[in-house]
């Protein structure tokens, strides 16, 4: 049973979407992944949203670029916390994906990720951080990421 559902606007925001994937991957969690447009297929993705609770979802990640309107539209379809990224596209370099991710009304709220691999990493990592008020095995996972995360700092060398 899925506890993330991965949504993307179009397909190609899988290579960003490949870096979310891997980290769930490495928790163990399960996850579903669709390609569903707020502008081009908004019925599908209505019907896809509404569906999602009683499928046992927890969290909804949300990747889209350009006007990036995914994030939002789902966000007003659903009482699920809903995390965004903003992909990159070449027009302005994922700038207006991150505002329309970021800029949503009150009432509304969307966490909004940075733009592109970073984001889509930091996407999972929040969406595991949101399960692990729950599931102890994944709060576990998360605390054990961060300790390596620290390790590593540490045991940097510099030689300038």
């Amino acid at each position: 049973m899925p506890r993330v559902a991965i949504i993307m606007g179009s397909q190609s925001d899988t290579k960003t979407v490949q870096q979310t994937v891997m980290i769930l991957n490495d928790f163990g969690v399960e996850y579903e992944a669709r390609v569903l447009s707020a502008h081009r297929t908004p019925n599908e993705l209505a019907a896809y949203v509404d569906s999602l609770e009683e499928k046992g979802v927890k969290v909804i990640i949300a990747a889209a670029g350009g006007s990036a309107a995914l994030a939002g539209v789902i966000a007003s379809r659903s009482l699920l916390p809903v995390v965004g990224i903003p992909i990159e596209i070449k027009e302005l370099k994922g700038l207006d994906s991150l505002l329309s991710t970021v800029q949503m009304p009150p009432g509304v709220p969307v966490a909004c990720m940075s733009i592109g691999d970073w984001g889509a990493r930091n996407a999972a990592l929040f969406a595991l951080s949101i399960l692990a008020l729950e599931d102890k095995a994944i709060r576990n996972k998360l605390d054990s990421y961060r300790r390596e995360l620290a390790h590593k700092v540490r045991k940097a060398k510099i030689s300038l």
